[in-house]
């Protein structure tokens, strides 16, 4: 049996923000925005190429058994681009504040990029929720 990752739930504290920065600036593909019972509303978005979404909340009651993330608090969402300059560019853009590339060299962090799988860049939502950008060398369908 497999066990896929598909939906990452994302805290966000306003909806419409969180959708216009996902869908307009950072290229995500919205799947959903529905009010699924009174009161509760979920949108869906998909970065491109992705067969993982994000998922943000409102009104929603917790699963029994998990906790509530506060909004900004889920750090290290990890995508991989296979051009990490490209990627950063279309980011920047779209009006998102992005890191410069950097990689990991001898000292801890430096800038510029790095050989392969050694090449980040990172950016945050609105509500400070923190993604890292990873060049990888090949599309995942070819690794």
């Amino acid at each position: 049996m497999n066990w896929t990752l598909e939906v990452v739930p994302v805290p966000v504290t306003d909806m419409d923000r969180a959708k216009e920065f996902y869908g307009d600036k950072c290229g995500f593909k919205i799947d959903l925005d529905d009010e699924v019972a009174p009161g509760m509303r979920i949108i869906q978005a998909t970065p491109p190429g992705s067969r993982c979404s994000i998922a943000m909340l409102s009104g929603m009651p917790s699963m029994p058994g998990t906790r509530d993330m506060a909004p900004g608090s889920l750090q290290g969402l990890q995508l991989c681009v296979t051009d990490i300059e490209a990627a950063r560019a279309e980011l920047v853009d779209r009006g998102v504040d992005v890191t410069p590339i950097r990689h990991v060299g001898a000292a801890g962090w430096e800038d510029g990029r790095g050989e392969t799988w050694n090449s980040f860049m990172a950016f945050e939502d609105p509500d400070g929720n923190g993604w890292v950008v990873q060049e990888a060398p090949s599309e995942l369908s070819e690794r």
